[in-house]
């Protein structure tokens, strides 16, 4: 894999003239033309030997292009923001939009690699890392994000030569760092970890190439083949979407557990038992989500539904519980321009909480397979890819500590109608009443079975959905705070809390 670089072959200065000239050129033309159709966002990953040139490579595209839209995207060393967030949030967070180039420095390679060359590296934990990367890069790769992976290296006495060389100058020797020094010590086992890393990770929407790290010039110019080609190919049409690493255990759904189910009248309760019972439920939440335990857990909360099924109003009495400085909530509806320009979930995985704090979506994620599937705003082949991209989004926020409850609010069509008439005769409330909202019963059924469908995929162990029949206003506010105050108390193993 590796011994083509490894006889450290150069490129002649009066060649790379020529080929100089030609790239700067193409890839200027392609980086406007890529600015103005911003079909895609591209995405250069560097990896490699350390004082293989990477850092100097980039330095000079830089150079040749137009540094106005290039992102240069350097994680290295986890921050205390980050740590509070799933493992990829930082690099769903760093995402350029379409029709931008991001280069990225210490990415999601760095577990893999840091596993892979460890004395005793472990197989299955490099098969889950592996597992992991590839699942990201094809749901990156299915929404519109190109990504050219280059693996920078040399032989063993190149790479000291080039550190040698680079602290003996002042001017350069601020790039050496101690890993540089140690590669020559380590340099065998990093080669076989690269190969490792490579081989697992390799796929036709996401290819690595390995670029000759010796000679100055021969890298620069095999850098910017590799992104000027890439800049040529067009978009795979169809990426398959591997198997998720640890995927979530689901919950077998009873019969009565579907929509049309939960819209069955309850009894109405009494405004007496409903205040008792509020109470004790919003006092219940201020002290679950004052307990020390809650400093390293965050709370997610979101909340789907019929068109005036309570949403509102359910959120409001858990708010009530809750410190303001320490709760979000964000109604989600049509995506901006901006969010338009990235994957579809980087706007909520932006929108996540740190440690300590609750994020509240009124509507979410799930309308991609509600209100997109419905209304025909996407293609089927995107709505059923869906489905496991939400459940792979929804895990990794266990994993980092979150705490999701999903709630399904849902109302007869005979009270709906109802709340629509009150809402259009009483002054205060006649702006939550929109031409969508009486178009959207005439698709009643449509979203019946798109919310069944939902359940069915999305309903798992960790997330689980909560089916909360809302005719009777008084008894679903007060069953949707319960939930929500036994999920947090069972989470955090506060029952007695």
């Amino acid at each position: 894999m590796f011994e083509s670089a490894e006889r450290d072959p150069v490129m002649s200065k009066d060649d790379f003239a020529v080929r100089e000239a030609e790239l700067r050129t193409a890839l200027l033309q392609r980086q406007y033309a890529l600015l103005e159709k911003a079909d895609r966002t591209v995405l250069l990953v560097v990896a490699g030997i350390d004082g293989a040139g990477k850092g100097s490579t980039v330095n000079q595209l830089n150079e040749w292009m137009d540094p106005r839209n290039i992102h240069t995207l350097a994680f290295g060393v986890e921050t205390p923001e980050s740590a509070q967030r799933p493992a990829l949030w930082q690099y769903w967070n760093g995402l350029p939009p379409k029709g931008q180039l991001g280069i990225v420095f210490d990415s999601w390679y760095a577990p893999l690699m840091a596993e892979a060359s460890s004395k005793r590296p472990d197989p299955d934990a490099i098969a889950f890392l592996a597992a992991e990367i590839q699942r990201f890069e094809a749901l990156l790769a299915a929404d519109g994000v190109q990504i050219i992976k280059l693996w920078y290296h040399l032989s063993r006495d190149a790479q000291a030569s080039r550190i040698r060389k680079q602290l003996a100058d002042p001017a350069t020797a601020w790039r050496v760092s101690k890993a540089d020094r140690l590669v020559h010590k380590r340099y065998d086992r990093l080669r076989r970890a690269g190969e490792t890393v490579i081989a697992a990770t390799q796929s036709a929407h996401a290819p690595w190439q390995v670029v000759p790290g010796a000679d100055d010039r021969l890298r620069m110019v095999t850098t910017a083949t590799a992104l000027l080609d890439a800049f040529n190919r067009k978009l795979p049409k169809v990426v398959p979407l591997p198997a998720q690493a640890g995927a979530p255990a689901f919950v077998r759904r009873s019969p009565h557990a579907s929509m049309p189910a939960a819209m069955l009248p309850t009894a109405p309760m009494a405004p007496e038992s409903y205040e008792v019972r509020m109470d004790a439920a919003q006092a219940r939440l201020g002290q679950l989500v004052r307990n020390k335990a809650f400093k390293d857990r965050s709370l997610v909360l979101v909340f789907e539904g019929i068109d005036a099924a309570g949403k509102g109003g359910a959120i409001r009495r858990i708010t009530h519980a809750l410190d303001a400085r320490q709760y979000s909530v964000m109604p989600v509806s049509a995506p901006t321009d901006m969010e338009k320009a990235h994957p579809y979930l980087w706007r909520f995985w932006n929108r996540l909480p740190t440690h300590g704090r609750v994020a509240i979506f009124d509507r979410s994620w799930y309308g991609r397979v509600l209100v997109e599937r419905v209304e025909k705003l996407i293609g089927a082949e995107v709505w059923r890819r869906a489905y496991d991209e939400i459940n792979d989004f929804e895990s990794q926020l266990q994993e980092s500590g979150a705490v999701v409850m999903k709630f399904w609010l849902a109302v007869s069509q005979e009270e709906q109608l109802r709340r629509f008439n009150e809402r259009a005769e009483t002054p205060f409330k006649r702006f939550k009443l929109t031409p969508d909202d009486w178009r959207n019963r005439d698709k009643w059924e449509d979203y019946r079975r798109a919310a069944d469908v939902m359940f069915e995929r999305t309903d798992t162990v960790g997330a689980p959905w909560h089916v909360v029949a809302t005719d009777g206003k008084r008894q679903a506010r007060v069953q949707v705070i319960e939930a929500v105050t036994q999920g947090l108390a069972k989470a955090l193993g506060k029952r007695g809390v």
